[in-house]
């Protein structure tokens, strides 16, 4: 298991720490397992639709109470949720996936913006993973959600399996234009994610 360290990798220290997982088809008690050990306070449910059919163990009438027997808040922020449609004038070229795309756009949204906001609050006061239903963090919008607060200086760790965590990778095309992650395309002249000093 990777340990969190008390520097990114350019030295500077970290803003914060956030975790990341994905219940997919986990049974209840592995899946509670793995945020005890992870020592998660609060459970930050990032789902637009809440609740799964095949897993109604997932659904938020079940895991709240579920969570709070084993210690942990559950917090649900669908304003950070997926399944987001990409605009016609999008910024983020890189991304070739049109689910991705359209969730980098949703990244400027004043929707995403209060979301993200709630998130940070949370994440600051406790330790706090985001949920959704996907296993795979780099099949997930999670993924965008790690990008955004990795850039912003936050270390942010998935959670994949017992005594298995991974730091997470920034994405080579993002960059923060005007408090904004953006993934522009190659072709596209933009600044470093980071100004030299920063």
């Amino acid at each position: 298991m990777q340990e969190e360290t008390d520097t990114l990798a350019d030295g500077r220290p970290p803003a914060g720490c956030l975790w990341t997982i994905g219940h997919s088809t986990r049974d209840w008690d592995a899946f509670a397992a793995l945020l005890v050990a992870a020592g998660i306070a609060c459970l930050v449910d990032v789902r637009r639709f809440a609740g799964s059919r095949r897993n109604p163990q997932y659904a938020p009438a079940a895991m709240a109470p579920a969570l709070q027997a084993a210690g942990i808040g559950y917090r649900a922020l669908p304003e950070l949720g997926g399944r987001r449609a990409p605009q016609p004038d999008s910024r983020n070229g890189a991304w070739r996936v049109a689910a991705f795309r359209g969730y980098a756009d949703h990244l400027a949204s004043p929707e995403y913006v209060a979301g993200r906001t709630r998130l940070l609050q949370l994440a600051q006061s406790q330790r706090c993973a985001v949920m959704c239903a996907e296993a795979v963090w780099w099949r997930c919008h999670r993924r965008l959600i790690a990008d955004d607060f990795t850039a912003r200086g936050w270390q942010v760790w998935h959670l994949l399996a017992p005594g298995k965590t991974q730091a997470h990778p920034l994405h080579p095309a993002a960059r923060l234009v005007d408090d904004v992650l953006r993934y522009p395309a190659p072709a596209d002249d933009q600044p470093p994610l980071f100004r030299d000093g920063a």
